[in-house]
């Protein structure tokens, strides 16, 4: 099934916590195959610190441009990361590449006209 869960917004003790975890799984869900093929195959730890980190920056990146206060939740992830960043000294780049093209991908479902919305943007709603 393709599709992205999270818990009820009113579990979040933070209200503005379920957006930041919204927008973190959608930066996943454009990694699908059908989207910008982005996820990596199999167990891969290095390759799943990547993906967490495009994720994270793409829901920076959508924060920031929907006037949400972005913030880096997930303090377990920071340790991969780091890894990942000593060994690649490129590799910020490539992360900060693959989410904007994940948070304009996302952003392309918004209406230009937010008085009309587009016939695949009401089928999402």
């Amino acid at each position: 099934d393709d599709f992205i869960a999270v818990p009820r917004a009113e579990q979040y003790f933070e209200p503005i916590n379920w957006y930041r975890t919204i927008l973190h799984e959608l930066g996943h869900w454009t990694g699908h195959h059908s989207r910008l093929d982005r996820l990596p195959k199999g167990g891969d730890l290095p390759a799943y610190a990547r993906e967490e980190l495009c994720a994270e920056m793409a829901s920076a990146f959508l924060c920031a441009e929907l006037g949400i206060v972005p913030t880096v939740r997930h303090a377990d992830y920071i340790g991969s990361w780091l890894s990942i960043l000593r060994e690649d000294s490129k590799a910020i780049f490539r992360a900060a590449s693959q989410a904007s093209k994940a948070a304009d991908y996302l952003l392309a479902f918004l209406p230009q006209d937010k008085g009309t919305a587009s016939k695949d943007e009401e089928a999402l709603v």
